[in-house]
């Protein structure tokens, strides 16, 4: 295990129609953790509901606003929040507001990332929606279990 150093846009990719940035990956820190980042997600994106069975998820909202629909309930978190998913929980994410987020996404143990690097495109490739078959197949082996479409979240979460 060495040293490694992560500069602004190393390790750039597309990774469900967002741009992700991969800022640390399971073979640099020993699988302790993985690190992406979310640079500009749009208004009204989301997340599957789903469950990972092997590693915890958190999020750390850099700007804008999400809504985290966690364990059956809704959170509202925006600039400065953190949110932490455990393994095994029902959960997913919509970007709320008028303003795209800027989000954090930090995975223990590392594994996850995989699932985003099978999944991901080159840099540059235009936004289209994802191909559903490669999502789920995917998801089967990287042990994540995807339920559907988020619930509809309630209008008195916003602020």
């Amino acid at each position: 295990m060495q040293p490694f150093l992560n500069t602004l846009n190393d390790n750039e990719a597309v990774f469900l129609g967002l741009q992700t940035l991969y800022r640390a990956k399971g073979g640099q820190t020993n699988g302790a953790f993985a690190l992406a980042e979310h640079p500009l997600m749009p208004p009204g994106f989301e997340t599957p509901l789903h469950v990972h069975n092997k590693e915890d998820e958190s999020f750390y909202i850099i700007s804008g606003q999400v809504a985290f629909f966690v364990d059956g309930a809704w959170l509202l978190a925006g600039k400065g929040d953190f949110v932490f998913g455990p393994r095994k929980v029902i959960h997913g994410f919509r970007v709320v507001g008028d303003t795209p987020a800027h989000m954090l996404i930090f995975c223990t143990p590392s594994g996850f990332e995989d699932f985003m690097l099978e999944l991901s495109q080159p840099a540059g490739t235009p936004p289209g929606p994802p191909d559903m078959g490669r999502l789920m197949t995917a998801a089967a082996k990287f042990s994540i279990d995807i339920l559907g479409p988020l619930p509809a979240h309630p209008d008195t979460l916003l602020p």
